[in-house]
């Protein structure tokens, strides 16, 4: 079966942390495991994984932040140092599709045509949409309308802290003026906004601002997991309202209640506790309609904080059998792994 992943930072990781992801799982880890952070030697993410376990297509992060959070390799002094970085990974995902690593897909048709090759298992690369996980490299109304044209797609408008346009997790603000102005240009291109890591308050104020399609990549349920960075019932219900679907994440401690970074034992967290969250938002929804993948794989860790029964981003087709021990009958399983995200977006870019 297919996969549709609505969060992998590709560029980030492969821009950022130096790594090459044509190589195998096996050489990356290999040529990480002297890197004294904690972080590398262990990743679970690259091209020939992602193959290997159907992941068909996946939303690809810009990732770079000018906000208070003040974290190395993520936050830059200026929103142009910001932006300029923004489009060097933006530039990555157009040399590996020349390269045939990966397909930008930007329209409904380049969707379906992508889908159809690789559900006859013809030799395809991996489907990219290109997403923004933070609005900060987006200079202006006008730099949105170049960044559109450029092949951007999803925005989510805050990641951490204060950023340009909104307060993100960890913050306590609702969207900034220029965010307000920054949803109206949006609205105007047809832009999908990703509502992960907004704030509870600029949650609500994108939802009744704004009329366009949208979604949250990766996101999980605060009433598993307590904290700011999931979402409340009521907030996945207005989501749902809205024709909204939430990708799941598979970061360990969006999993387990009290995580402590370092001491929690990993092995507790397990692939059954990310169909927990799925089965989650169907029971709110009442139905398999608005739930999928948003792995977040690799988002700034690796094995050591997944689901300690996932080597690789490959193991995502162990859902499925856990799924079906669940009940869930095979149509609901496919959508969950790549029906949804399909269908949402072929409304959207309708």
């Amino acid at each position: 079966m297919i996969i549709f992943d609505s969060h992998l930072d590709l560029a980030w990781n492969a821009l950022n942390w130096n790594r090459d992801l044509t190589l195998t799982i096996s050489d990356i880890r290999a040529s990480e495991r002297a890197d004294p952070d904690p972080h590398k030697g262990a990743n679970t993410v690259c091209f020939p994984e992602m193959r290997r376990g159907n992941v068909a297509i996946c939303l690809s992060t810009v990732l770079a932040r000018s906000t208070s959070a003040g974290r190395a390799l993520l936050d830059y002094r200026t929103q142009e140092t910001a932006s300029a970085m923004g489009h060097g990974q933006r530039m990555y995902y157009e040399i590996m599709q020349r390269q045939g690593h990966l397909r930008l897909l930007r329209n409904a048709q380049e969707l379906d045509a992508h889908v159809k090759q690789w559900l006859s298992r013809a030799d395809a690369p991996i489907g990219c949409i290109l997403s923004m996980e933070g609005a900060d490299p987006i200079l202006d109304n006008d730099d949105a309308v170049r960044w559109w044209e450029l092949g951007l797609r999803v925005v989510g408008l805050s990641h951490y802290g204060l950023g340009v346009y909104a307060h993100g997790t960890s913050g306590s603000g609702g969207l900034t003026t220029r965010g307000f102005e920054l949803l109206k240009a949006f609205e105007s291109l047809g832009m999908i906004v990703d509502v992960t890591h907004l704030t509870d308050e600029g949650f609500w104020q994108v939802i009744e601002r704004y009329e366009g399609p949208l979604l949250a990549s990766h996101n999980n349920c605060r009433a598993l997991v307590p904290g700011q960075r999931q979402f409340s019932d009521e907030q996945i219900r207005a989501l749902i309202e809205r024709g909204g679907v939430l990708g799941v994440v598979c970061d360990s401690w969006m999993l387990c209640p009290d995580y402590k970074f370092g001491k929690t034992d990993n092995e507790k967290v397990r692939l059954s506790h990310v169909v927990d969250q799925i089965d989650h938002i169907c029971q709110l929804a009442g139905n398999v309609q608005h739930v999928a993948i948003g792995s977040d794989l690799d988002g700034g860790y690796g094995r050591e904080q997944s689901p300690s029964d996932l080597d690789t981003i490959a193991d995502l087709q162990k859902l499925i059998p856990l799924l079906e021990g669940r009940q869930y009958p095979s149509s609901d399983i496919e959508n969950v792994m790549y029906g949804n995200w399909l269908r949402f977006f072929q409304a959207a870019w309708q």
